[in-house]
């Protein structure tokens, strides 16, 4: 029997959050949600609106993506100008502007030696092509051995099964897969601390796992100096640097993942300019549209793309529907345009300045913070203990401010557009979260 439609008003937010609560599953959350989500109205600049008419700031630029805040003109522009020529047409024997334009500015705004852009449509896509790409690349030379990977734990690259085997297998979210996903290779996590010296003892364990391991490894992946999802861990940029050598030595190629660091984040375009490193295939996805649609990419060197060209097949097995969508890399181009085109630096080090005159005090004055850290747009407060997410959100929407803890963690990464003003409410919104989490 077919099931009546039933319209839910737009105007009445306790019927959409009891429709919401039949119906929709929300991320890393039961069905229904332990806690009823707020419902979003509208958003505009860093502020997002309830339905019930109060203001958020935004401290998450909606999962770090956001970056040029909501509703930006010429976002908006971009978005439907495209939308007056065409909404989508399949990249596979066709092409067009916009997917051509921002290959153009990725191969730009990368390392030099990255020539080729693989485009998908989330950032798990991408670290699967990236993998899908180092693999190929050795079968197409011939060697079939080298299949597996080696990573870092409290890493985290995704929720798909390639993805969440590169995941760290313990403490990351994915160990009920212990068993199905594919057994990699797993290197402690580098020494906590942007700044402090590089721990010469975890190079040389690194490189006994390369040694031990080169024959079967087609790749290292590791987030570069910033692990996100994971744990939001800073480290040494040497160690990616100790990496790329360990794996020019041992003949293993270099896949970094830049899809929460990408473009600014942590005070350089990409995280591995801190290196001063090139990697064999760079991902990158959440804030290459600006946050305005979803869209990834992986990026790969000549030599892996004229092996896999060239090797049997011919050509790389890969091609998701919604590969390029015109309105996706429209403002896609749109947004990196902007950013070129803006003091982004000054924005995301003053935000860096404002973090940490604003959550430093936490470290001194509360017993349940563990560490304090901030890193360009990113601020950390680590407590001794898991947070009350439900008890931590509500106090942070409380003071106006939209936040997202997870584990340990009350974190923010806002947009570049923030005010001054903006980064000491956000600051004030987790200190208010860090009181109610450890009470």
């Amino acid at each position: 029997m077919r099931r009546q439609d039933v319209a839910v008003p737009s105007d009445d937010p306790d019927a959409l959050l009891r429709a919401d609560a039949r119906h929709v599953w929300h991320p890393y959350a039961p069905m229904p949600a332990a806690t009823a989500p707020y419902v979003v109205a509208s958003a505009r600049g860093t502020r997002l609106t309830l339905a019930d008419g109060r203001e958020l700031i935004d401290g998450m630029s909606s999962w770090w993506a956001a970056i040029h805040g909501y509703r930006h003109p010429a976002l908006d522009a971009a978005i439907t100008g495209q939308l007056g020529r065409m909404a989508h047409v399949m990249f596979g024997g066709l092409t067009h502007e916009p997917a051509v334009r921002l290959a153009e500015r990725l191969v730009a705004i990368t390392p030099k030696n990255l020539q080729h852009v693989f485009f998908s449509d989330s950032g798990s896509v991408a670290v699967e092509v990236a993998v899908k790409m180092a693999v190929q690349r050795w079968r197409a030379v011939g060697d079939t051995s080298k299949s597996r990977l080696l990573t870092i734990r409290g890493g985290y690259h995704g929720d798909t099964f390639m993805a969440m085997s590169v995941c760290d297998p313990v403490g990351g979210m994915h160990s009920l897969f212990t068993n199905v996903v594919t057994q990699q290779v797993f290197a402690d996590r580098p020494p906590a601390g942007f700044g402090t010296p590089v721990d010469d003892a975890w190079v040389a364990d690194v490189e006994l796992l390369v040694k031990q391991h080169a024959d079967e490894l087609a790749a290292v992946i590791v987030e570069p100096v910033v692990q996100g999802a994971g744990g939001m861990h800073f480290y040494n940029p040497g160690y990616v640097t100790a990496l790329r050598e360990l794996c020019d030595r041992y003949d293993v190629l270099l896949v970094l993942d830049e899809i929460a660091t990408g473009f600014g984040r942590t005070g350089a375009m990409f995280a591995t300019e801190h290196a001063g490193v090139e990697p064999d295939i760079l991902c990158l996805g959440k804030a290459l549209t600006g946050g305005y649609l979803s869209l990834a990419a992986t990026l790969c060197t000549r030599e892996v793309a004229d092996a896999i060209s060239t090797g049997d097949g011919g050509a790389l097995m890969h091609g998701p529907t919604f590969m390029a969508n015109p309105l996706a890399t429209a403002v896609a181009g749109a947004s990196i345009g902007l950013l070129l085109a803006s003091d982004w630096q000054h924005d995301v080090r003053r935000i860096e300045v404002g973090l940490r005159d604003g959550l430093a005090p936490l470290a001194q004055h509360n017993a349940n913070v563990a560490d304090v850290r901030v890193l360009g747009a990113i601020g950390v407060v680590q407590l001794t203990r898991e947070v009350d997410i439900a008890a931590a959100t509500q106090a942070a929407v409380d003071a106006g401010v939209w936040l997202r803890p997870f584990r340990d963690l009350v974190y923010t990464m806002p947009p570049y557009v923030s005010t001054d003003d903006d980064v000491a409410r956000i600051c004030a919104g987790v200190a208010a979260a860090v009181e109610a989490a450890g009470t």
